[in-house]
């Protein structure tokens, strides 16, 4: 298969007709129908039917038809970015972070970001685990801790998040149990803090997996835990307890080394690193 072949996918799928499809590829109609044959002969299954008139993708079809989408979209952002570099920076871009990132401070940063590079198509994956960039699960991911040397990743320190003490406003402090993470977290720093302070039964009746989960639990009245500062200072029904901070995490970026000179992804990593220098500074993100 190449791509000259999923064109022809493509233009009946648009036109309907082979008549259609000719008109919009520039060629005969013999030519389109020869071209669907070699196709259809090398995957090995009927891709249209003639229905009414009209020719309507089968089930093989429509699997066809939306890989051959996908492969226009990297076609076309090829040729943007690399093509013109006179031109916007253009094409898909996949981040991945945990939740309480893409929830609290990359979406309500993305109205400015979408101003600045509306041909951008920016994927947002929120996960608590880790993704591979080497097997392509993502072009960047943001992680709270440092990552191994090596390998095929680009990465640097952008920035770190401080966690303090939170619980429900007008709650009494002293008698609320403690929100816990999940025990797959208790490596983690403020998981630690948390289950060493419910020491003796004073942890809550549930855990959680992530940062936002707890945030809403604590928000709910459900108890206490340890929260990231810039998220929880964001939700008026919580309030501080204790300290400014007790944890602190940093924050790594991470980027394939064979992408980080497309312009998409110098972008995305610009703004990135400009969020967290306003967080840093106290600033709007």
């Amino acid at each position: 298969m190449n791509w000259d072949d999923l064109r022809f996918v493509l233009a009946l799928a648009r036109a309907g007709t082979l008549a259609g499809a000719a008109r919009r590829l520039g060629v005969n109609q013999t030519t389109v129908a020869r071209r669907l044959s070699a196709t259809e002969t090398v995957l090995g299954a009927r891709l249209f039917e003639r229905i009414g008139g009209t020719l309507r993708p089968t089930p093989a079809g429509e699997a066809a038809i939306a890989h051959a989408a996908d492969v226009e979209e990297d076609v076309k952002a090829l040729e943007d970015g690399v093509g013109n570099e006179d031109s916007a920076p253009a094409g898909q871009v996949r981040l991945t972070a945990v939740p309480v990132l893409v929830n609290r401070l990359i979406i309500p940063a993305l109205p400015r970001f979408r101003a600045t590079y509306p041909r951008i198509r920016l994927d947002l994956i929120a996960l608590s685990r880790n993704v591979s960039l080497a097997r392509h699960e993502a072009d960047i991911a943001l992680r709270l801790a440092r990552p191994e040397q090596g390998g095929s990743a680009l990465t640097r320190r952008i920035g770190h998040l401080d966690y303090a003490t939170y619980g429900p406003r007008g709650h009494e402090a002293e008698r609320l149990p403690w929100i816990g993470y999940d025990a797959s977290l208790a490596h983690l720093p403020h998981a630690r803090f948390v289950l060493a302070e419910a020491e003796g039964g004073a942890a809550s009746a549930f855990t959680v997996n992530n940062a936002e989960a707890c945030l809403q639990a604590v928000a709910a009245g459900l108890g206490k835990s340890l929260l990231p500062c810039f998220a929880a200072a964001q939700e008026k029904r919580l309030a501080r307890i204790g300290p400014d901070s007790v944890v602190t995490r940093e924050v790594w970026l991470l980027a394939h080394r064979e992408l980080r000179h497309h312009r998409r992804i110098d972008a995305v990593i610009t703004w990135l690193e400009e969020l967290f220098a306003a967080l840093a500074s106290g600033g709007p993100a």
